[in-house]
C-alpha cells in the first residue's frame, strides 16, 4: 500500500502540539512553512524510511493556524487536508487548535445566518467578480425588516471568502448575536483586488477598489437585500490590505460610514499626508464617526506603525479605540479583532 494513501496530516496533539506529514518519496527536502513563523524560513521536516516527510510544532496558540509545504524549493498546500486556504495567487492549508474554553469563531449550537456567494458584473471595472454575503437568523422570515451592514475587507493575496473559509465571520456574528453581545447585521465580503494579485497596475488597486466598491458593491447589495441606507446603519472594516482601504474609504467618505474597523494594518509613513483633511479636523471627525477602532497583534510587523498612529490620533483629539492583541499578523488575530469590534457596532 502506498504510504501516502492513509496519511494523517495535521495531526492535533491534546496538548496543542500539531504533527505535519507529507508524502513525497522522491524530494530531497520538505520544509514545514506557516503563519505562526512570522516570515522566517521554512522549518526541515525529517524523512522517514516509508518516504514520509514528519515535522510536530508547537504547542499552538488555540485558533487558526494557516501553513504549506516546501517541497525541493516549491510551496505546495498539504494534499490531503481538505481544509485549503485560497488565495488570489497560490494556496495553503489550515489546521484548528481548539481551546478548552468556548470561543467566539468556534462552531456551536446556535442559530446560524446564511452565506450566499453571488457572481456580477462590475461596471466599474468591467469584470465578472464575487462577492460573499452574510445575512444573520432570522432575515428570511422578517420581510420588513431593515439590517445595518458591514462592508468587510480581506487583505493582500486573500480572496472573498477569506473571510469566511479562514476567519470564520459568519460564526462570530452568528455567536455574538446569539449571545446578544451585537446587533443582526448584513455582513458583505467583496474581492479586495480591483487589478490582478501581482501585476504592474498594483499601486492602483486602492483607488480602484473604492469605486468598484461604491459604484459597485455598495449598489447591489442595497438593490438585493434589506439593508438600511443611511450612514448610521453601515460600517467598514478589514484587516492589513482591506485595514487600509477601510480607512481610506471611510475617511473620504464619512458621510457613509459610521464606523471603520482596522485590524494589522496603517503603517505611518505618510499617514499624516494622506488623511489630513479627516486629522485637522477632530471636531467633525468625531461628530460623524461613532467607531474608529484600531486592532494590532504584539507580534505584528506594524505593531510600531500602529503605535504611532494611535498616538498621534490621540495628540489631535481623534476619538479611537486602540487595542493590542498577544499574536502576528494572522487570521488568529483577525478573529479576535473581528469579535472585539462586532460589539460595538449599531448600538
Amino acid at each position: 500500500m502506498n504510504p501516502g494513501e492513509n496519511l494523517v496530516s495535521p495531526e492535533v496533539h491534546p496538548d496543542g502540539r500539531v504533527t505535519f506529514r507529507m508524502y513525497a518519496p522522491n524530494a530531497k527536502s520538505v520544509g514545514l512553512a506557516a503563519d505562526w513563523m512570522a516570515g522566517r524560513p521554512p522549518q526541515p521536516m525529517k524523512r522517514r524510511r516509508n518516504g514520509v516527510w514528519e515535522i510536530t510544532a508547537g504547542p499552538l496558540d488555540p485558533n487558526v493556524c494557516i501553513y504549506a509545504f516546501n517541497v525541493d524549493g516549491i510551496t505546495v498546500a498539504d494534499p490531503v487536508n481538505p481544509r485549503v486556504k485560497l488565495r488570489a495567487r497560490t494556496s495553503g492549508s489550515m489546521v484548528e487548535v481548539h481551546s478548552a474554553s468556548e470561543q467566539p469563531w468556534d462552531v456551536r449550537d446556535v442559530p446560524h445566518g446564511k452565506v450566499e456567494i453571488h457572481w456580477h458584473k462590475s461596471k466599474s471595472l468591467g469584470d465578472t467578480r464575487w462577492m460573499w454575503v452574510y445575512t444573520p437568523p432570522g432575515y428570511g422570515r422578517q420581510q420588513n425588516k431593515r439590517y445595518p451592514v458591514l462592508y468587510l475587507c480581506h487583505g493582500s493575496n486573500d480572496s472573498a471568502g477569506g473571510w469566511v473559509l479562514a476567519g470564520h465571520a459568519n460564526f462570530i456574528a452568528d455567536n455574538l448575536i446569539a449571545e446578544g453581545k451585537a446587533c443582526p447585521m448584513v455582513i458583505v465580503m467583496p474581492y479586495g483586488h480591483a487589478v490582478p494579485f501581482g501585476s504592474p497596475e498594483e499601486d492602483t488597486n486602492g483607488e480602484k477598489y473604492e469605486i468598484y466598491l461604491l459604484k459597485d458593491v455598495v449598489p447591489f447589495i442595497e438593490s438585493n437585500y434589506r439593508v438600511a441606507r443611511n450612514r448610521g446603519s453601515r460600517a467598514i472594516a478589514g484587516f492589513s490590505m482591506g485595514g487600509e482601504q477601510s480607512l481610506e474609504i471611510g475617511f473620504r467618505h464619512i458621510s457613509m460610514f459610521s464606523s471603520i474597523g482596522v485590524f494589522s494594518s496603517i503603517p505611518q509613513e505618510g499617514f499624516e499626508t494622506r488623511f489630513y483633511f479627516m486629522l485637522l479636523n477632530a471636531a467633525k471627525t468625531n461628530r460623524y464617526l461613532r467607531n474608529l477602532w484600531i486592532g494590532c497583534g504584539k507580534r505584528d510587523y506594524l505593531l510600531e506603525d500602529n503605535r504611532e498612529v494611535a498616538a498621534m490620533l490621540k495628540t489631535l483629539g481623534i476619538r479611537h479605540e486602540y487595542v493590542e492583541t498577544e499574536g502576528a499578523h494572522t487570521y488568529a488575530e483577525w478573529r479576535i479583532h473581528l469579535s472585539l469590534f462586532l460589539p460595538r457596532l449599531f448600538k
